[in-house]
């Protein structure tokens, strides 16, 4: 069962609540598929979540940010005012950025960005 508050929420402390945590499959810019894993110990991965409380001893991060956490470094959610929260452990923000990410699956530089040369080598073997 989802709590339901309703008025005015203020996190103790350094605490930070977020919105709009991605959950479930999520797809890469290059296509591939990443199934949800979600209440599963492997697979795991950290995820965003934009700010939109801090405690009063919170100087890290403020609200409108966007907080990369931890993977179940969160809490189940709550609803406030008919908007889904959480609060999430500052001790686990691995990064802050003004922007709204678009994916933490986004190619990086190295070999997923290089242009097809039409073959693909794959140990020894070259297809």
């Amino acid at each position: 069962m989802l709590t339901q508050v309703s008025g005015n929420f203020k996190p103790l402390g350094k605490g930070i609540a977020v919105r709009n945590m991605e959950f479930g499959e999520q797809k890469t810019e290059g296509g591939l598929i990443i199934l949800s894993d979600d209440g599963k110990n492997s697979g795991i991965h950290p995820r965003w979540g934009e700010v939109t409380h801090i405690g009063p001893d919170q100087q890290d991060v403020e609200v409108g940010q966007f907080v990369l956490v931890s993977h179940g470094r969160w809490s189940r959610g709550f609803e406030l005012n008919g908007e889904m929260l959480r609060t999430v452990d500052p001790d686990d923000v691995l990064g802050v950025q003004d922007e709204e990410p678009q994916s933490i699956y986004k190619a990086s530089a190295g070999h997923q960005t290089r242009e097809y040369q039409g073959k693909v080598g794959v140990g020894k073997l070259e297809v």
